[in-house]
């Protein structure tokens, strides 16, 4: 009985400490005190990083997804990397490498988080800056470490490592945070494969679209995106796969090739219209596509592209 209600005690005082983790990040996600400071920041970053190559490379369009999250594993992986070594004897030079090179991989890192947290929503960035917060001041931290090491000081260089360890193991539970509870960098498409049978489907009269213009319609529980261009009709999942804008309120512009593209209208993101492609970031992923056609009575039917 005494070993039983240990491990009741035992499991209810985890599941206490994990509730306190979730009441933090919870409040700060409302806390509305951050965002004078998240409006100049983001302003200030979007002054500096304008929409064409460079952006779109730190957000990763090249890669097809976010590329900060990759990047993280090059100064985290290095940073606890030489926290084991300090434990151990004979390691200075090669703990002082992994400080080293773990404050070079920091640099994109931080470029291509700063990129993405500006084309965030503000409750995900304020978690987003509360997470930079803690990983500058692991850098900060991991700097001085390195001096020190660099200077001789061994002592206090292991001591700033396990500190800026301490601050890198907080910003990274919120950065686990802001991507799998706040779904920052996810696909927010629609799952097309998942939720459209296979086979052609009914959707409207063609006649009733209006020519270059882009209509809101539904088919079963997934929101289109309708544009008609001429006997053309192209078709795509309305929600943006970066936060899930509503494509059909975006503008229609033209691509350096001349194809029709649509530009998110909450973030920017650009999409060919014909096929779902990503020609300008924040988004990654390719929004999904539907092939169409109109039947003998004008119905225009559809069905997922490829």
């Amino acid at each position: 009985m005494n070993r039983r209600a240990g491990n009741i005690f035992r499991r209810t005082s985890r599941q206490q400490a994990a509730g306190r983790l979730t009441d933090v990040t919870d409040e700060i996600e409302h806390a509305r005190g951050l965002d004078r400071t998240i409006r100049v920041l983001s302003l200030g970053v979007k002054r500096v990083l304008r929409p064409g190559p460079v952006k779109d490379a730190l957000h990763g369009v090249p890669l097809g997804h976010p590329a900060h999250p990759p990047l993280t594993d090059v100064p985290m992986g290095c940073w606890m990397s030489a926290a084991v070594l300090d434990l151990l004897p004979g390691t200075r030079r090669a703990s002082e490498a992994l400080v080293a090179a773990g404050l070079a991989g920091a640099i994109p890192t931080t470029l291509t988080g700063i990129a993405d947290w500006s084309a965030l929503h503000r409750g995900q960035q304020r978690v987003g800056l509360v997470h930079a917060a803690g990983m500058t001041t692991a850098t900060l931290l991991y700097t001085a470490s390195f001096a020190a090491r660099y200077r001789g000081r061994d002592d206090a260089g292991r001591a700033l490592g396990f500190a800026g360890l301490t601050a890198l193991l907080a910003g990274s539970y919120l950065g686990g945070h802001l991507a799998f509870r706040q779904a920052a960098g996810a696909s927010h498409a629609d799952q097309v494969a998942h939720l459209v049978t296979l086979g052609w489907h009914d959707l409207c009269k063609a006649d009733e679209l209006p020519d270059g213009w882009p209509v809101h319609r539904t088919l079963g529980y997934i929101s289109l995106f309708v544009m008609r261009t001429g006997d053309d009709v192209h078709v795509l999942a309305d929600r943006c796969s970066h936060l899930a804008g509503p494509l059909h309120q975006g503008r229609i512009v033209s691509d350096e090739d001349a194809d029709l593209c649509v530009v998110c209208p909450w973030h920017g993101s650009t999409f060919r219209v014909r096929d779902g492609s990503v020609v300008h970031g924040p988004a990654t992923g390719r929004q999904p596509a539907f092939e169409s056609r109109v039947t003998e009575n004008g119905t225009l039917q559809v069905r997922p592209l490829g």
